[in-house]
């Protein structure tokens, strides 16, 4: 069973995501379906001949700016004297050479910061890829003039977090990345106007799942604040807040009505949101 032969969940009936290697609810956080297949080379044989099958290179990567197909020098401890500082020479000319401009050093400082960020905030390979050709898309545009290249990289980043529905604040992001909150906003509102990103309101829903595991809830808790979530969004409550305080607010109501212990200081710190935004949309929620 794959996404594209069902859409929702057979637990839940959640939105189905995929990733490089499964199909997880985003609501209930069920594996629907694994990718058993090892879509790697082929290293073996099976003609009756001296047929060699070895074959050389790394796959083709958009998260690199010459998509993989350079040729690297490699390292080997058996070469020794004079031959080995003659490669090491070799290794470092080759290394200078690859960069052929400067439009090619930045895309490649740009890249190596997605792939640092998307690391730290245990994103999928696939979103580091997207980051990388949206972060292609405004170089090409001409938009990183004047502006910071580590924003640029942050804010790709985070715009494809906003649309491919992953769960990442914009403080999140910031958190880990090497530019500032002003040059990450400053980037994407300029990617935003410059390239129409598909990016709409965030859906408080979206948060929950990873807010429930940090402050280990029980699965009853964590449905009744997805109910309460989507009451307050078909209510226009979540509407012109911020979403992350709504989810917050969302899970310390469910877990009060539950009897679950779980105090406004100990979502606030989860969410990344104060206690006094917690505490009005819980007020609202109740009403």
């Amino acid at each position: 069973m794959s996404a594209t032969t069902r859409r929702l969940c057979p637990e839940c009936e959640g939105r189905l995501r995929s990733t490089d290697t499964e199909t997880v609810c985003d609501d209930c956080g069920l594996v629907v379906d694994e990718t058993a297949i090892d879509r790697g080379p082929e290293w073996r044989s099976f003609a009756d001949d001296d047929t060699n099958s070895e074959r050389c290179g790394a796959p083709l990567t958009r998260s690199r700016h010459d998509r993989g197909l350079s040729t690297e020098i490699g390292y080997s401890t058996r070469l020794k004297g004079r031959k080995r500082r003659r490669v090491a020479r070799m290794r470092r000319q080759h290394r200078r050479a690859q960069v052929g401009s400067k439009r090619d050093r930045n895309q490649v400082y740009g890249f190596t910061e997605i792939r640092r960020l998307t690391g730290r905030l245990e994103l999928p390979e696939s979103l580091q890829e997207r980051a990388c050709v949206l972060f292609e898309s405004a170089q090409k545009e001409d938009l990183l003039r004047g502006r910071s290249i580590e924003g640029f990289a942050a804010a790709a980043v985070y715009a494809v977090c906003r649309t491919a529905s992953v769960s990442r604040t914009v403080e999140e992001v910031a958190d880990e990345a090497t530019a500032s909150r002003a040059e990450l906003q400053a980037a994407y509102d300029a990617m935003n106007r410059a390239l129409g990103l598909p990016t709409g309101p965030i859906d408080p829903a979206e948060y929950l799942a990873r807010y429930a595991s940090k402050l280990d809830v029980p699965d009853g808790v964590e449905r009744r604040a997805r109910g309460l979530a989507e009451r307050a969004r078909e209510t226009g409550l979540s509407v012109g807040r911020n979403p992350s305080g709504v989810a917050a607010a969302c899970i310390y109501t469910a877990a009060r009505e539950a009897a679950h212990e779980l105090t406004q200081a100990e979502v606030s710190d989860v969410a990344g949101v104060s206690a006094v935004t917690i505490r009005n949309s819980y007020r609202e929620l109740r009403d």
